[in-house]
């Protein structure tokens, strides 16, 4: 018998690795851990008020509304797509690859976050884009390619409508704000 968790904030490779850590510290036999869920097989020994306690200091949260477990879901997919460099990231592609319909994926998100979809999307684009203005490893046009825009001066409006500040100017402060995905809203 094996039990799920769903874990919010649980977004990059470090993560999964800090919550192994967490959970073969605390005895637990992992079966599968993935970017925000894991499952463990079921012992009657294992302190799970314990295991939420130290994961919540570390920043996780365990999730045990439905519709947040979904919330995160959406977040991690995105995130997934993003980071794989995927130019045909779409958002009506989201409702297939989590096997849902993308109005009630669309509504259950701006539920919970307080905004739409898409603008969430938007957000975690123009975060990338900073890490690859950061970087210093590609131009405005081939930044805007990447996050599939189709031309640098899309990218260039929603970056200021975002952050109020040109890209040059971002470029230009040289410790450039950027939030880790977890915290974007």
């Amino acid at each position: 018998m094996t039990h799920t968790f769903f874990i919010k904030n649980m977004v990059c490779n470090r993560c999964k690795l800090t919550v192994l850590q967490l959970l073969n510290t605390n005895g637990f036999e992992v079966e599968s851990i993935q970017l925000g869920k894991i499952i463990v097989v079921e012992n009657p020994n294992n302190n799970y008020v314990e295991f939420e306690k130290e994961l919540n200091d570390l920043g996780f949260e365990l999730i045990k509304d439905p519709s947040k477990a979904l919330v995160e879901k959406i977040k991690i997919a995105l995130i997934q797509q993003l980071e794989k460099g995927d130019n045909e990231v779409v958002l009506s592609k989201l409702a297939d690859d989590l096997g849902k319909n993308y109005a009630l994926l669309s509504k259950t998100f701006s539920r919970s976050e307080g905004m739409t979809l898409e603008k969430y999307f938007i957000n975690l684009k123009i975060e990338k884009a900073k890490e690859y203005v950061q970087l210093n490893q590609y131009n405005f046009s081939e930044i805007a390619y990447s996050l599939n825009y189709k031309n640098s001066s899309h990218l260039a409006k929603q970056f200021k409508q975002v952050t109020g500040m040109s890209m040059t100017d971002y470029k230009n402060l040289h410790n450039g704000d950027r939030k880790s995905l977890d915290e974007i809203v």
